[in-house]
């Protein structure tokens, strides 16, 4: 598919060389041609600035230039009207019957509808995203819900676009907190076999009193009198195998899957680390103080920078640049995308410089950071989960609204705002929920399929051209934004305009059922208006599987 919006630049391209080829306009290189919706949506479909950028090259007034410009403008089968407004815009305005014309475009393209063999503004990328990487100490918050909807959403949309895509999960399992994790897990395990051992510090959440008791049904009283290392290793291991396996649960509720789960320990396992660390070394971007190895930066006192601890041990950000080698040099991405909480903030310049100090293009570095999210009902916050602590889980909201309006409700927000998810509203159904109102859509449409087919009518044979009502061509004009909205949300990593986009469609849809009867006793305009219809089952379809929704046929 192309976007229309590229076609129109080329076409209007066009113009400026016929009119310096008949001397109204002076010799110079055009330069890009940006092609945009205007605000008002009355000045027509799109609109260009162009005029005002040629006024120093063509040393004339921007609406002089705009006016030449259209006089030499090539007739097109797509444009209907194209007028000039002060100080210079040309806007344009597409044809009500091509428009219509669209319908069996859509139908043809089916599920491919709103998608591109190869980016529409470049080549195609190898692209890996990886998100949510939440340390495997407990079982999937809500803050990292909102990360996971993030990431994959964001991965669908790339993929649609063009691009190549690898969705990763990064296990943290090096380090302190998995240390205090086996701990924790140890005493959760002796209290499950009756001794009198205090309470864990960290990681109070009855998930791990749970797990103690599976430890010691399975093992009995095997690690109780263990030697401790061993012990605590075991506990390490077991803790991370039972949360990882609960982190898979948890973002399969969701539909979020991963093609792969990588370790961190594999990291150094692998030789991975030596060698990042020998090309730094070699680099000479490693420097020796207070009994430390310090990542050589222009704030020698930020203490984030310490690759090896004095007592030898690497630190968290030794790993990070263990990662970034094995993603851009190692395995070969063209393009790294990180979803990161917005506490991260600190680590973006530290990453994008570690990425230098190897030799790598930062450039092919993205990092994505997003807010928190609240839990309210009704707008009074919802502060504690019963089960899991101090914190709530993904797997408690998915059980009271569902997975489509937990992943509506936590892309409704650019991930840069902070954002309220309210469960009572998530479950209404009443249009006053967003989710509802976008599904409702698709099983109305599958209702008038049902009516269509009892009172025999089919869309054999519609001609399109019948379709000239108002409210059928705004439906129509609303579906062919998806594309659009696909490349736009991709190439800006904004995957909440698909919300947007696909309350928008919905109500155009929801327009048209009210004042255009689709089955009626005009065969002809049945079939034309049921096409119309399929037409936007498709597109409202395609639009919630890009969201990792359901595409409902009744409620």
């Amino acid at each position: 598919m192309k976007l229309l919006q590229y076609e129109i630049a080329q076409w209007v391209k066009e113009s400026i060389n016929t009119a310096q080829n008949q001397g109204e306009l002076p010799p110079f290189d055009p330069p890009e041609v940006v092609i945009a919706r205007p605000k008002d949506p009355t000045h027509g479909d799109f609109a260009t600035p162009l005029a005002m950028g040629l006024a120093r090259l063509a040393k004339l007034a921007p609406l002089q230039i705009a006016e030449r410009l259209v006089r030499h403008m090539a007739k097109t089968d797509y444009i209907e009207e194209v007028t000039v407004a002060k100080p210079g815009f040309i806007n344009l305005r597409l044809s009500p019957r091509w428009l219509a014309q669209q319908v069996e475009t859509i139908l043809a393209e089916g599920d491919k509808f709103g998608t591109f063999p190869t980016p529409p503004s470049g080549q195609a990328k190898k692209v890996q995203v990886e998100f949510i990487s939440a340390n495997p100490t407990g079982p999937l918050t809500i803050g990292s819900g909102r990360n996971a909807v993030l990431g994959d959403t964001l991965a669908k949309l790339l993929e649609a676009a063009g691009h190549s895509v690898a969705r990763e999960y990064y296990v943290n399992d090096v380090g302190t907190q998995v240390d205090n994790l086996a701990k924790a897990l140890y005493a959760r395990y002796a209290q499950a076999l009756g001794q009198n051992v205090a309470d864990p510090v960290e990681y109070q959440g009855y998930y791990l009193v749970e797990m103690g008791q599976a430890v010691a049904q399975e093992h009995g009283d095997k690690y109780l009198a263990g030697e401790e290392k061993a012990t605590l290793e075991f506990m390490r291991q077991e803790a991370l195998r039972r949360i990882v396996d609960s982190l898979k649960t948890d973002t399969a509720l969701i539909d979020v899957h991963f093609d792969r789960w990588f370790s961190e320990q594999s990291l150094h396992d692998d030789g991975t680390y030596k060698l990042a660390y020998e090309k730094l070394q070699v680099r000479d971007m490693l420097v020796e103080r207070d009994g430390a190895i310090w990542l050589k930066s222009d704030d020698e006192a930020d203490k984030e920078n310490v690759v090896v601890r004095s007592d030898g041990r690497p630190t968290y950000f030794a790993s990070d640049i263990a990662y970034v080698w094995d993603k851009l040099a190692k395995r070969g991405f063209d393009w790294a995308i990180y979803v990161w909480g917005a506490d991260h903030h600190g680590h973006v310049k530290r990453l994008q410089e570690s990425a230098k100090s190897l030799g790598l293009d930062a450039e092919k570095i993205t990092i994505i950071l997003y807010q928190l999210v609240t839990i309210t009902r009704d707008g009074v916050p919802v502060r504690q989960s019963k089960r899991a602590g101090d914190f709530i889980t993904v797997r408690e909201v998915v059980e009271e609204i569902g997975q489509d309006a937990l992943r509506f409700m936590l892309l409704t927000r650019s991930a840069d705002s902070a954002m309220e998810l309210d469960l009572n509203l998530a479950k209404k159904q009443s249009n006053d929920n967003p989710v509802y109102y976008v599904q409702y859509g698709h099983a109305r449409i599958a209702s008038i399929f049902r009516k269509a087919e009892s009172e025999g009518a089919t869309m054999t044979g519609g001609d399109v051209a019948l379709l000239t009502h108002p409210l059928e061509i705004e439906l129509v004009r609303q579906m062919l934004r998806l594309p659009e909205i696909v490349a736009f949300a991709a190439e800006t990593r904004a995957p909440h305009q698909l919300t947007y986009y696909a309350q928008e469609l919905a109500g155009a849809f929801h327009g048209f059922y009210r004042d255009c009867r689709v089955v009626s006793e005009d065969a002809a305009l049945t079939a034309a208006r049921l096409k119309l219809v399929k037409a936007a089952q498709i597109t409202l379809a395609n639009t919630l599987r890009l969201m990792g929704m359901s595409t409902p046929e009744q409620m």
